[in-house]
């Protein structure tokens, strides 16, 4: 794998980490806004934990995919070296 290839498959990695942290940002900061919301419009009905855990799902599962499972990351750079090496023998 070439020097601007190993760049190219670390920036990706890079990007997909701060997109998590990003979506986990935005979350926390909107999951805070509905319980103020909520406390203060009814506080008698507690629903900002439906959202929470609906979202919450779509975090957690955000986070496996980029740091329990970034099997996906090899599997593609594998598959693009293979194109590479198609394509550079057929030349």
């Amino acid at each position: 794998m070439e020097q601007s290839e190993a760049y190219q498959s670390a920036k990706k990695r890079v990007e997909a980490k701060m997109s998590f942290y990003t979506h986990l940002m935005v979350y926390i900061a909107i999951i805070l806004l509905l319980v103020v919301i909520n406390l203060l419009s009814s506080p008698g009905t507690i629903w900002f934990h439906w959202p929470m855990m609906g979202w919450g799902i779509a975090v957690v599962l955000h986070g496996f995919a980029i740091f329990v499972f970034p099997g996906r990351f090899a599997v593609t750079e594998k598959m693009i070296e293979t194109e590479m090496n198609k394509s550079q023998t057929h030349s």
